[in-house]
């Protein structure tokens, strides 16, 4: 994992991994002044608001929205996949996606994404954020803000974890809480499917581990007589986040599932993966991210597609089918997208290239609409023709179906900071 500071100030220069491994293997205090901001009012008072939760299913490297949610059939840029009716009347999707035509009913689509960046690196940072950095400000990214909007201070399970298993495209598209801080930072697997940094060390007992952690309890609670300060409380919830978090490794064991359960998901990597995230947001892990790469598709994009959308497809159909089940429909949003979508022409080595200018995203569950379809691209794909979105507008609109008033102000020093770009709106016709 990378390391990832808060603003530059030396209060803050902590990062998760150290944060836990420190508090896990020593049991003593360690520096969590940042944390002292979960005790605000403000903050008490938007976590009652709402209990929302995200799966993002980033289609690392840029999917083609030809041959996924914006097909072209018979068009020279349409190439060999035929598309097929959804349930929704009037809209059509590629033949690669069976499972999700006939659930398209549950789901919010977007085609006419405009977000004018075509680069892996900087498209991914505004994807994941809906804005660029400024030169001296690092904005957080759409995990950060969810875990910072939805985590709760007593939680016992992280805020924000990531997998990106695949190492195409990895560190073009980390998580990044830019100046909200460690706090939010993201829990970031890429070996395997479990976080080995949150167990306890094979150098401590479990009887050593426990009576470390009864010890630091009734130190602090002798501290603490007679004492009031915001700073202490926050200490104690931080350790206590410790210890839950330690806990939680059971959440990332798909073997805890029926077999029938696992089954349905499928064995692929992917599958599992997104598998866990289900457990996750069902214990209350506020945003999840799971990415499946490669994309990329220069050459040969057909028989990589043809590869990887049935994949999408099952997957996709399976979480949203499981989260319906389990009556979290309208609790998850789950989230596809990338980068950017690829171009309608088709290059020499039958590839597709980056294409930012006409591309397409979903959103199911939570207050987004089912069925809605909005933006239109003309008969070949190349443009977007009717209701364009830019990143900020598209950010806006997951923020208000989350029921986060895109609109309100973080701060930075006394500096307000909007959630989104000033002049952004939601889209109303997208939330229900």
């Amino acid at each position: 994992m990378n390391p990832k500071f808060f603003c530059g100030s030396a209060a803050h220069r902590l990062n998760r991994r150290g944060f836990l491994g420190a508090a896990a293997a020593a049991g003593v205090a360690a520096d969590m002044t940042g944390l002292s901001v979960l005790g605000s009012p403000a903050l008490a008072a938007d976590l009652r608001r709402t209990n929302k939760r995200v799966i993002l299913l980033w289609l690392a490297g840029g999917a083609s929205q030809l041959e996924t949610f914006d097909p072209k059939p018979g068009a020279t840029t349409g190439g060999p996949f035929r598309a097929i009716q959804t349930d929704v009347p009037g809209t059509q999707i590629s033949e690669l996606m069976p499972k999700m035509a006939t659930r398209m009913k549950d789901v919010c689509l977007v085609r006419g994404l405009n977000t004018r960046n075509g680069d892996h690196g900087s498209g991914a940072k505004l994807m994941m954020r809906g804005r660029r950095d400024e030169a001296n400000l690092r904005y957080p990214d759409l995990g950060a803000v969810v875990a910072r909007e939805m985590g709760r201070p007593d939680s016992q399970v992280p805020d924000y974890v990531t997998f990106y298993t695949q190492t195409e495209g990895r560190g073009m598209a980390p998580g990044d809480s830019g100046f909200l801080g460690a706090r939010y930072a993201p829990m970031e697997l890429t070996t395997n499917n479990t976080p080995e940094f949150i167990r306890r060390l094979d150098s401590i007992s479990e009887t050593d581990h426990r009576e470390r952690a009864e010890l630091r309890d009734m130190l602090g609670r002798d501290f603490v007589r007679g004492r009031t300060s915001d700073t202490l409380g926050s200490h104690a919830e931080a350790y206590g986040r410790v210890r839950g978090i330690m806990g939680s490794e059971r959440l990332f064991d798909v073997s805890q599932e029926s077999q029938a359960t696992r089954d349905k998901y499928g064995p692929t990597q992917f599958g599992q993966q997104a598998l866990i995230a289900r457990r996750l947001v069902e214990a209350g892990v506020p945003f999840v991210r799971v990415a499946r790469a490669w994309w990329d598709s220069h050459g040969q994009n057909f028989e990589t597609h043809q590869e990887m959308v049935p994949e999408l497809d099952h997957v996709m159909a399976t979480l949203i089918d499981d989260l319906k089940e389990r009556g979290l429909r309208d609790d998850v949003m789950v989230i596809t997208l990338a980068e950017f979508g690829r171009t309608p022409g088709i290059n020499a080595s039958l590839g597709r290239d980056h294409f930012a200018a006409a591309w397409s995203m979903t959103m199911t569950g939570a207050n987004a609409k089912g069925g809605a379809v909005w933006g239109r691209t003309d008969p070949r794909g190349n443009t977007v023709t009717h209701e364009e979105v830019n990143a900020a507008n598209l950010f806006a609109t997951i923020y208000a179906a989350l029921g986060i008033n895109p609109h309100k102000n973080y701060y930075v020093g006394s500096r307000p900071i909007p959630l989104v770009d000033p002049g952004a709106d939601p889209i109303a016709a997208l939330i229900k």
